[in-house]
């Protein structure tokens, strides 16, 4: 009984190691799964020790003829995925190497593909087409589905390469054997790269025969008197099997339209040649229903195109077809003519889109854009609402919805639906922008800056957003920080009347007039049909005492004006302090535009319902400084939805250069602030420079005796 003990010892122990060998590789295993690498890796490691520890005993024992190789491979495989797992690229190589080279292992040589997978990995292409094709060359016929994806990652990384020609050879060859339809697409973006317009439409034909072999009428059968049949259907119409068609399906639809808007273009003379040669193809193939979409496709392309008419045709060709179609088509036709301002049209389509599809939420938002446009907001805030109980992803909806609480002044509920569309929408720059402007409508300034930082984070160019935070830092008395935000502003636009209005101010108050030169400057050069710029700028030179260089801009201005009553009062003033002998010229200038003032304001103030007064005749017609503001009902404050041709996410930029209308960052700046030419230096008055030329001395205080009025342009 001993000896047999004896004997018998060596083989127990081999099947013990085994059995914790196989332990450690199913717990490598279960760590891998729950995303636990490292943990994995350890278990892999301490299985291969074990299993060089067993080799040895084997060999010690005489009993190497029974030794596992199953089990070798298995440790040495489940160490190199386990290496892969943990980026350690270079190990996983090494290890699957020294199963390749074995030539114990039977069909080790498929491992190939995985060294293939790490050299992609790692950039590394073309060793990892070599790797490929030695694999796919080991892998039987019988094996088809195998070869395929080999094939397909081949051409794949041919693409990667540059080497298109080759690319389409795996590609052909996938479709000749087994046609799917991502390698049928990536055919035709080869195709179309190399500017084949013949193969594109070969491969196109090749795409449309692509054989998708589910049957769709046994889940539309009619009902039967059996109950158990009446079970087995209702079971079926949404289990996964089901959800799995549905998928392919949708594969399929997707990559036949996507494959026919990248051709169009290309196959025919014109795109619309192309696109009816596709649309005939898809129409004469089994996927004939797509032809119905791929008409909306055309439509999309046709309004890039700007052929509103073309589109508005196709449209209406849609009445007769499905209700989605139909529905589909007049959502869009509704958004045209809202576009075009064609209210009573865009009305008609979305009641016939409502009619169609009760629960469309896309015709609820046209038709309150419509009420929203003729200011009707009660109306137009009950179909919103009806569209987002509809759709609750339609944000559109939701979005106008704060739109229209704003106009009618409940900014707290304004407020809920822009959060309520932060929190879909994150860092939306038009959602942070109502947010931001909503609270500083509500006097809440630190919040309104904290949404005006953030959006400030999302586009940090937009110059009308850092004159709105300059003007909240002044308010809140920081003129340093509002300096800044106004400089930025300028440089990113540097044409805003406001913004160099506010800089030439600040560069006056700090007594620094040569500062504002260059601001008041630009304003000149902008508008130079306004005096009013150029006046200041004549300001600025007396103020560094530049009197000369001030003399030359109002004779510029009065050439370019001559009935300027206020630039020939400084200029005389001007000239008869320094003593030039143009000064009674300008005397009796100035005498002759006052008279020709006079006779202007008594015929303007004798006409009946006249609206001209003394002085300010010129301003009211003259240049303003602002753009022009749309009207509150203007189509562009609300977002629309068209079916597939929506306009959600398109904000016009203002003239300022911003993301959003200037009636709704600029509404409290629709008119440009009077600047008080009085400057009273705080410093006093500047020391008398020395004179070296016989004269008067020139009074440093031009404006204490005039009036406001008569010192700005008219």
């Amino acid at each position: 009984m001993f000896e047999w003990i004896i004997k018998h010892e060596p083989e127990e122990k081999i099947k013990k190691l085994e059995r914790q060998i196989m332990e450690l590789i199913e717990m490598s295993c279960v760590h891998q799964s729950k995303g636990e690498g490292k943990q994995a890796l350890e278990k892999a490691k301490e299985a291969s020790s074990k299993e060089r520890h067993l080799i040895r005993l084997q060999e010690n024992s005489g009993l190497s003829e029974t030794h596992n190789l199953d089990l070798t491979f298995l440790v040495l495989f489940n160490l190199a995925l386990q290496y892969d797992h943990n980026k350690m690229y270079n190990e996983a190589l090494n290890t699957y190497q020294v199963i390749t080279k074995n030539k114990m292992f039977i069909n080790a040589s498929r491992l190939k593909m995985n060294m293939g997978n790490i050299y992609f990995k790692l950039g590394e292409y073309n060793k990892a087409i070599k790797m490929y094709r030695m694999a796919v060359d080991q892998v039987p016929n019988t094996h088809k589905d195998l070869r395929i994806k080999i094939m397909h990652n081949i051409g794949s990384l041919f693409i990667k390469t540059g080497e298109l020609a080759e690319a389409c050879n795996s590609f052909e060859l996938i479709m000749q054997e087994k046609p799917d339809f991502r390698a049928g697409l990536q055919l035709i973006q080869c195709y179309h790269v190399l500017n084949d317009s013949e193969k594109m439409k070969k491969a196109f034909q090749s795409l449309l025969n692509i054989p998708i072999n589910i049957d769709n009428d046994k889940y539309s059968q009619p009902a039967t008197e059996d109950p158990q049949s009446q079970i087995l259907l209702e079971a079926i119409k949404n289990d996964k099997l089901r959800q799995w068609e549905k998928g392919q399906q949708e594969e399929a639809g997707k990559t036949i339209l996507t494959a026919a808007k990248l051709i169009s273009p290309s196959i025919e003379e014109s795109y619309t040649a192309g696109y009816n040669w596709c649309l005939e193809a898809v129409k004469s193939s089994k996927y004939a229903p797509l032809a119905s979409d791929l008409d909306l496709d055309k439509i999309i392309m046709l309004l890039k195109q700007r052929d509103i008419t073309g589109a508005t045709e196709i449209l209406n060709t849609f009445q007769d077809k499905e209700p989605r179609i139909a529905s589909i088509a007049a959502n869009n036709l509704s958004f045209l003519a809202y576009l075009q301002g064609d209210l009573d049209q865009a009305e008609k389509w979305g009641e016939s889109a409502k009619e169609l599809d009760s629960y469309n939420a896309a015709s609820y938002v046209n038709l309150g854009n419509v009420c929203f446009a003729r200011s009707h907001l009660e109306q137009a805030k009950e179909f919103y609402e009806v569209a987002y109980d509809n759709d609750s992803t339609c944000v559109e909806a939701l979005y106008n919805l704060g739109l229209v609480s704003k106009q009618m002044q409940n900014y707290e509920e304004s407020l809920g639906y822009f959060m309520k569309l932060e929190t879909i929408l994150r860092h939306d720059p038009p959602v942070l922008y109502q947010l931001a402007h909503l609270n500083q409508i509500i006097g809440d300034t630190d919040q309104a800056t904290e949404w005006y930082m953030q959006l400030l984070g999302v586009v940090p160019s937009d110059p009308g957003i850092l004159r709105e935070l300059g003007q909240l830092c002044e308010r809140e008395g920081d003129k340093q920080q509002a300096f800044q935000y106004h400089y930025d502003s300028y440089r990113y636009f540097p044409s805003n009347f406001d913004v160099l209005d506010w800089l030439g101010s600040h560069y006056m108050t700090l007594g620094v007039p040569e500062k504002a030169l260059k601001f008041l400057k630009r304003a000149s050069i902008v508008a130079p049909n306004e005096p009013k710029w150029q006046l200041l700028v004549a300001s600025c030179y007396k103020k560094t005492g530049n009197h000369h260089k001030a003399v030359e801009v109002y004779k510029k201005l009065h050439r370019e004006n001559p009935e300027n009553v206020e630039c020939l009062q400084l200029l005389v003033r001007l000239t008869s302090e320094l003593g030039l002998k143009e000064a009674g010229e300008y005397v009796l200038e100035l005498k002759r535009a006052e008279k020709s003032k006079e006779v202007r304001d008594r015929i303007g103030s004798s006409r009946p319902g006249s609206r001209r007064s003394s002085g300010s005749g010129s301003r009211s017609s003259g240049f303003s400084p602002n753009s022009p503001t749309p009207s509150k009902t203007s189509p562009t404050h609300v977002r629309s939805l068209g079916g597939s041709a929506h306009a959600f996410g398109k904000h016009n930029q203002s003239v300022n250069g911003t993301l959003f209308e200037s009636d709704e960052i600029y509404e409290s700046n629709q008119q440009i602030r009077e600047i008080d030419l009085r400057y009273d230096d705080p410093l006093g008055p500047a020391p008398d420079r020395p004179r070296t030329s016989v004269g008067r001395k020139i009074s440093e205080d031009d404006f204490g005796d005039e009036e406001l009025g008569d010192l700005l342009p008219e």
